[in-house]
């Protein structure tokens, strides 16, 4: 019982020496990585893509048929939205290259500069307006 009480006072004395607000420390630096966060690197065959023939082969290809991309006039509900999740340059030759669930790899049907034009206007045109 009189630990009960030795608690309680402890209790009313920290909670009162902090205006009765619940305090927590603040972080001043990160060490590591934030979780959600993710470092990726383009190779460098990937990194200098031409929009304007990207957006050619993106409407040739079947892009269309699976995508919504407003700038290529595309609706398509079966793969995600490009307009809204805006895909990285990394993210969207990751997919070109090794495809996820619904969507194929296209490493074996286009050229690596094919890839490079599709990522690089996929980036661009999600990204205006």
């Amino acid at each position: 019982m009189r630990r009960l009480g030795l608690l309680a006072v402890l209790t009313v004395l920290l909670t009162s020496a902090c205006g009765g607000k619940v305090v927590a420390p603040v972080a001043q630096t990160v060490v590591g990585t934030v979780p959600g966060q993710t470092t990726e690197s383009v190779p460098p065959e990937y990194a200098n893509g031409d929009p304007a023939a990207g957006k050619t082969i993106f409407k040739t290809k079947g892009c269309t048929a699976c995508h919504t991309l407003k700038d290529a006039g595309s609706t398509g509900t079966v793969g995600p939205d490009l307009d809204t999740s805006k895909p990285t340059l990394g993210r969207a030759i990751d997919r070109l290259l090794n495809g996820k669930g619904a969507m194929p790899s296209f490493k074996s049907q286009l050229s690596t500069k094919q890839i490079a034009d599709v990522a690089a206007y996929v980036v661009k045109a999600s990204r205006q307006g």
